[in-house]
């Protein structure tokens, strides 16, 4: 159950005392609790310690054993509230890998929606200063960021990063990733914000803007700018043989990667 059922648990979960919910998964069944709080399932009612840990399990009071697991990376993805189709998994893992985000890199994001790509590369080590131009979409996202656990390290920001340029220290970020619409003017200003060496890694899901995105990256002058559509196919595996899947073709959008130097 990581649709909508865990969905409705996550505000019950945060609560007032901040602590880290946990995951309680038996079979297809996945509820996120924070620790000292109670899960009601059709499988019984499920008490959380305080000093629960990942790795322990649980007993609803009709006996049925759910086990504890910490949220990772890919669980965000799933159970982060929404306010739009958030980047993928396996779209932030090419992020992530083009642009070699580490520990003690700062990172400007734009284009905040759910979080998710915030919250990974806040995980993967870096300090990340995002900007959500809707106030409702930022709110949310700061309350992910805090049931994700790396409130410390994402600053959510209300505005469109064009109108506030001015806040923001010349050659300071290690990376640029940018998810919005008006990805090719804040391509303009990369080389004023990104230290030597730095990348942009810009997402789109429309051809038309990822094209004016890697014209834009070139004109400027940043160098190795290449696009790529993300695309996987699932493979399936049966008694008649192995081949990939018929479903519909994996697609979810264009990934451009530039670099400045």
């Amino acid at each position: 159950m990581s649709g909508n059922d865990t969905a409705d648990d996550t505000d019950a979960a945060e609560g007032e005392s901040g602590r880290v919910p946990v995951l309680l998964v038996r079979g297809d069944r996945e509820y996120l609790v924070e620790p000292g709080g109670e899960q009601g399932t059709d499988l019984g009612v499920l008490e959380v310690p305080e000093d629960v840990s990942s790795g322990d399990t649980l007993e609803t009071h009709l006996g049925d054993e759910f086990q504890v697991r910490r949220l990772r990376g890919p669980d965000l993805f799933h159970h982060f509230e929404r306010t739009g189709a958030p980047m993928v998994p396996r779209d932030i893992g090419l992020v992530i890998g083009e642009t070699g985000i580490a520990r003690g890199d700062r990172v400007l994001d734009a284009g905040t929606g759910t979080g998710v790509l915030a919250a990974l590369m806040a995980r993967a080590g870096a300090d990340v200063v995002t900007y959500e131009q809707d106030a409702d979409f930022a709110d949310v996202a700061r309350e992910n960021m805090a049931l994700g656990g790396v409130s410390e390290s994402v600053d959510v920001r209300t505005g469109n990063v064009l109108e506030q340029l001015d806040d923001l220290e010349p050659s300071s970020f290690d990376v640029l990733t940018l998810d919005t619409a008006d990805a090719p003017a804040m391509v303009e200003h990369a080389l004023d914000l990104l230290v030597d060496g730095g990348f942009v890694a810009v997402y789109s899901p429309f051809i038309e803007s990822t094209r004016e995105v890697s014209e834009t990256a070139r004109e400027i002058g940043l160098s190795n700018v290449t696009t790529r559509e993300t695309i996987q196919r699932e493979m399936q595996f049966d008694e008649r043989g192995s081949r990939p899947s018929t479903a519909p073709v994996g697609h979810t959008g264009y990934l451009t990667i530039a670099r400045n130097e």
